[in-house]
């Protein structure tokens, strides 16, 4: 193959770049890496191309397909702050089973399948699937309109840059970090206790059977998930006075980090005139 892609297959909304080179790839009966070089003679991998693309690659890429460079940024992870990229998986987390295209299995995959802090489809609304795991029980039914509220508030920080008063995405790092729970438990097995435990009091059970999670690695699984959305949306809709109360649940480093990451967000909140609002949980 050489110069511009005879054959262009029809787009799938919301598709990974990576995902329509693979359909491409198969269609032309080439290796993927094989695709990828033809269009993107420098290209690394699959991987590095979905989340470094740049404007020039993408230029040149819409000339190869037959559209143009937004179209191809959009099904990339390249314009999201790199922050954003820690909630975002290496491989496909969950999927929509409604919004699965043709009968091939595992078919396209969307953007939105490795998007961490999902747990609804943005196409049809409907709860994704976990791929990896299978049928879960839902821990966190309870908090299921705050998890979506959540959701959306990251959604809006990770795709388009809205915030209100904070980072929702800092925010939901900071619930992930440990703290020290009371009364103090008599096994000590304090790798379980979260941020996100005092605000989500189910949550310390929860993860006394599935293990730990830490901010550096905060994709929690899917039937977990809305746990920490939902403290998101609780935390957002009280304001910077809650975090002051929250940093009395962290010690040793973790109080520090904690509360050299939000010192800057209270202590304004306590200066502005007004009734003030607390929610203690």
């Amino acid at each position: 193959m050489n110069g511009r892609i005879p054959v262009v297959l029809p787009p799938v909304a919301g598709e990974l770049f990576s995902s329509s080179i693979v359909r491409h790839a198969a269609f032309y009966g080439v290796p993927s890496l094989t695709m990828l070089r033809h269009c993107l003679p420098e290209a690394v991998s699959l991987h590095v191309a979905d989340r470094t693309l740049s404007r020039d690659q993408a230029n040149r890429l819409a000339e190869m397909f037959s559209t143009d460079a937004k179209t191809v940024l959009r099904m990339t992870f390249a314009n999201v702050q790199s922050s954003v990229h820690r909630f975002i998986s290496k491989e496909p987390l969950q999927r929509c089973s409604n919004c699965k295209s043709g009968p091939s299995d595992p078919g396209p995959i969307l953007r939105s399948d490795m998007q961490g802090w999902r747990i609804t489809c943005p196409h049809c609304c409907r709860p994704f699937q976990d791929i990896a795991q299978g049928d879960h029980s839902h821990p966190f039914d309870q908090y299921h309109a705050a998890a979506l509220r959540g959701e959306k508030l990251l959604d809006d920080d990770a795709e388009r840059g809205i915030q209100t008063w904070t980072r929702p995405l800092e925010l939901a790092r900071l619930l992930l970090m440990r703290r020290v729970p009371c009364p103090f438990p008599r096994n000590a097995e304090l790798w379980r206790y979260r941020v996100l435990g005092v605000v989500i009091p189910d949550l310390d059970d929860v993860i006394a059977k599935e293990g730990s999670f830490s901010p550096k690695h905060p994709i929690l699984p899917l039937h977990i998930r809305p746990a920490l959305l939902a403290g998101v949306a609780i935390v957002e809709r009280a304001g910077p006075e809650m975090l002051q109360m929250l940093q009395a649940h962290t010690f040793g480093h973790n109080r520090n980090r904690f509360i050299e990451e939000t010192d800057h967000l209270i202590n304004p909140a306590f200066g502005l005139p007004g009734p003030r609002q607390m929610q203690l949980i």
